[in-house]
């Protein structure tokens, strides 16, 4: 039994390793403004390593049963491709917002969890449940511990001049904004839409950027 143990301990030392190999990874994508971010690589990597263990120690049970041949790869292979259709399903993308990535990963996390019951990996199945909820908890809104930087849509109306984009731009280097991608349109030959896809530094107020425009003649109406 105190083997049984400490081979069931060394698993879950696994699995919150390698989610903290993925939230790490997740949090250097979240900070260039990429979709996935530190939730669900967190989950992705810890359900990886989840089901690659039951892959490979879910079956030591019944190794060697005259009459029966196993190939522990196909469990991996086969339920996580149709969990992956499942969570397919979920992922919404609107305008430059997409939802629904760690809803996906979620359920993919819960197929790995519901093999570890099924294969009597009682201890890892629970563990790795709680450690996802813990995650979601910690991770969801209040991150106050993390520092990430935001990403903001800005539509702004200007007066067409030969300057008047520039002016813009110079505008919010000043203000150590990162533009990410702008689009210009002309609207009627006096006026031009600027949509401005920007990241904004770390702990920056986005009331800030209304203030910004405030005092540039050039700006007729911003939108955010």
């Amino acid at each position: 039994m105190n083997d049984y143990i400490l081979a069931q301990l060394e698993y879950i030392v696994r699995v919150l390793v390698a989610g903290f190999c993925g939230a790490m990874i997740g949090y250097e994508r979240k900070n260039k403004l990429k979709e996935a971010g530190i939730r669900t690589h967190f989950i992705v990597a810890l359900t990886s390593a989840l089901i690659i263990i039951i892959s490979k120690y879910g079956f030591y049970d019944i190794l060697g049963t005259p009459g029966i041949g196993l190939d522990p790869a196909r469990v991996a292979a086969q339920v996580v491709s149709g969990v992956g259709f499942l969570g397919a399903g979920l992922i919404f993308v609107r305008n430059q917002s997409i939802s629904g990535l760690t809803t996906a990963a979620g359920m993919w996390a819960t197929s790995g969890i519901g093999l570890a019951i099924g294969c009597g990996l009682y201890l890892l199945g629970i563990v790795s449940s709680i450690i996802i909820l813990i995650a979601q908890f910690l991770l969801h809104r209040s991150r106050w511990w993390i520092k990430l930087p935001i990403a903001e849509q800005l539509r702004i109306k200007i007066r067409n001049t030969s300057d008047s984009v520039t002016s813009i731009e110079d505008t919010l280097k000043n203000d150590k904004i990162d533009i990410i991608n702008m689009k210009v349109n002309n609207l009627d030959g006096f006026f031009l839409e600027v949509i401005i896809y920007a990241k904004l530094p770390k702990g920056y107020n986005k009331s800030n950027l209304i203030k910004l425009f405030n005092d540039n003649p050039l700006v007729k109406t911003l939108e955010i």
